[in-house]
């Protein structure tokens, strides 16, 4: 599907023109949003549109890395949002001219929705212009990192407090899929605060400069974000460190407390062991109280083994 909104040189609002017409008019400029398109479609980035066939390549095989590629007169943006459910990747691909800005993409963007709209309804469209679609666009793209960082940080929050008192395993797994996430993240974040920074030093942007401070801005949200998404990171690391360690801790207590117990058992195993053998001639075997005595002598041993043990700070 392909939506166009055209800025004509009353500062007027024209949409859902055909790509043909937007060439052939006489306006300002004009924004063709390519969503999902079709085959027949994509074949007008080549014909009238004239793109450079790298550059098509580029949209229809996904997902490319976010880059920034220069041709004769406009450029061609590769950026990144990020699905709010999976926390996957979709591309976002621009086509930035004088006077006109092509959006391109595979899956549903709220982003270009919401800019679309913020277009469609302003009451200045003479304020608005190529570039400015951009920057919006990229706001959006880059605003909407933000709840997805702010969730795993909410995450992370309850697996540290672990209120609800869950089992360590479930704990773990959870832990782990966090962190995952996060690692997703900063593979979506990173390339984009890198492509953002190449704009910033880009002297082959026509009006960029006079615009330079909007993407500061963005950059510096993408700076901030990578910043938290490495603080996670660490703290996941911290948390899994502390768990195990508490893990190690819990099992080392069991194994004393058996070996404690082993260790009461080894006499009195042995004194059981003795007496069950079965020979003729041994004289406890006569005694009226020998079995009495035996047990009481086990009972002994029992005892003064834990008193000496619990001395030794064994149950602590």
């Amino acid at each position: 599907m392909i939506r166009t909104i055209a800025v004509t040189k009353n500062h007027e609002i024209k949409s859902n023109w055909d790509i043909t017409r937007l060439l052939e008019e006489d306006i300002l400029w004009y924004w063709a949003d390519f969503s999902n398109p079709s085959d027949a479609e994509i074949e007008l980035l080549r014909k009238p549109l004239n793109f450079h066939p790298l550059a098509i390549e580029d949209c229809i095989h996904v997902l490319q890395r976010p880059k920034l590629d220069y041709y004769e007169d406009y450029a061609f943006f590769v950026t990144h949002s990020v699905n709010p459910d999976t926390i996957d990747r979709e591309e976002v691909n621009f086509f930035l001219g004088q006077n006109y800005v092509i959006t391109f993409h595979h899956h549903p963007s709220t982003e270009i929705e919401d800019v679309r709209e913020r277009l469609r309804l302003s009451n200045s469209p003479d304020k608005w212009e190529p570039l400015l679609v951009l920057y919006h666009i990229l706001d959006k793209i880059v605003d909407n990192y933000f709840p997805l960082v702010y969730q795993l940080e909410d995450t992370l929050n309850d697996i540290d407090e672990n209120s609800k008192d869950r089992p360590m395993e479930l704990l773990l797994e959870d832990l782990f899929d966090a962190r995952h996430d996060l690692l997703a993240l900063r593979h979506t974040v990173a390339p984009m605060r890198d492509l953002i920074y190449r704009m910033l030093n880009s002297q082959r942007l026509a009006g960029f400069q006079e615009k330079i401070k909007y993407f500061s801005d963005i950059h510096d949200h993408l700076l901030k974000l990578a910043e938290m998404i490495e603080e996670n990171r660490e703290l996941t690391t911290d948390i899994r460190d502390s768990y195990l360690s508490l893990n190690a801790h819990q099992t080392n207590r069991v194994m004393k407390v058996l070996t404690v117990i082993t260790t009461i058992f080894m006499p009195l195993t042995f004194i059981a062991g003795i007496y069950g053998m079965n020979f003729e001639h041994m004289p406890e075997l006569e005694w009226d109280s020998g079995y009495f005595a035996t047990l009481l002598v086990m009972l002994t041993i029992g005892l003064a083994m834990f008193a000496w043990f619990k001395k030794k700070g064994w149950f602590k």
